[in-house]
C-alpha cells in the first residue's frame, strides 16, 4: 500500500476504527483485542480496548493469534479474527462463521483450495497447538487447519449475508482502496484520488513525532 493500512482514512474514519466498529456490532467491544507488531503505530481506538504486541515481529497471522488468544484468555470460547483492511466488513458474515463453528475447533471460509485464516472463527482453547507451531517454525494457517478440526466453509455459504463477499476483499494496493471507498459511498474527485498517499505519510509521520 506504500502507507500503514490501520491508519488509512476511510471516510469520516480511519481504517482500524471502522473494522472496529462493524466488528463489535456482533462482539461486544469490551471482548474485542486489537493485535499489533512491536513499535506499530495505531490511530486513536476507544479506550476499552485492549492492545497486545506481537512477541516476535514478521512472523504472520500465527503469531498475531497467539498474542490474541494470550489475551482473551478463558474469557470467551471462540473468537473472530479479522485484519484491519477490511473496511467493507459485514457483521452479518461474522454471525455466519459463529454459527458453523458447532463442535469444531476452526471455522473458516474457503473458496475452493484458498481458504481465509483472517476471516475466522477459533475456539481459545487452541492455543496451545498455535504455540507448538510457531515453535517449531510453522507459520503457515493451513497447517493449523490440517491438525485441528476445521469446518472449511463454501464461501457460497455467506452470500445470503454478503451478497459481494465484501468481508473477504482485503485492501492490497491504493486502486484496491480507491475502489473500496467508492463501493462505501464516499465522494470521489474525478480524475483524482479520494487520498493522497503522499500527504497521508506526511500525517502519520507527524503524528508519531508528537
Amino acid at each position: 500500500m506504500g502507507y500503514d493500512k490501520a491508519s488509512l482514512p476511510f471516510g469520516p474514519e480511519r481504517m482500524l476504527p471502522r473494522v472496529i466498529r462493524l466488528v463489535s456490532q456482533v462482539v461486544p467491544l469490551e471482548e474485542c483485542v486489537v493485535v499489533a507488531s512491536p513499535g506499530q503505530f495505531l490511530p486513536e481506538i476507544s479506550s476499552v480496548l485492549r492492545i497486545v504486541r506481537d512477541a516476535r515481529p514478521d512472523r504472520g497471522p500465527l503469531e498475531g493469534l497467539a498474542a490474541g488468544l494470550r489475551a482473551i484468555g478463558s474469557q470467551v470460547e471462540a473468537v473472530y479474527v479479522t485484519s484491519c483492511d477490511v473496511p467493507l466488513l459485514v457483521p452479518g458474515f461474522v454471525e455466519r462463521v459463529f454459527e458453523k463453528l458447532e463442535g469444531y475447533e476452526i471455522a473458516v471460509p474457503c473458496d475452493g483450495q484458498h481458504c481465509h485464516p483472517l476471516a475466522a472463527v477459533y475456539r481459545t482453547s487452541i492455543l496451545p497447538h498455535v504455540l507448538a507451531m510457531l515453535a517449531e517454525g510453522s507459520l503457515a494457517p493451513r497447517m493449523l487447519f490440517d491438525r485441528l478440526r476445521t469446518w472449511k466453509i463454501e464461501i457460497e455459504e455467506f452470500r445470503d449475508v454478503d451478497p459481494q463477499l465484501a468481508t473477504l476483499e482485503n485492501l492490497n494496493s491504493p486502486a484496491e482502496y480507491e475502489s473500496a471507498l467508492v463501493t462505501a459511498g464516499f465522494r470521489q474527485v474525478v480524475g483524482q484520488p479520494a487520498w493522497n498517499l503522499e500527504v497521508a505519510q506526511q500525517q502519520q509521520q507527524q503524528q508519531q513525532q508528537q
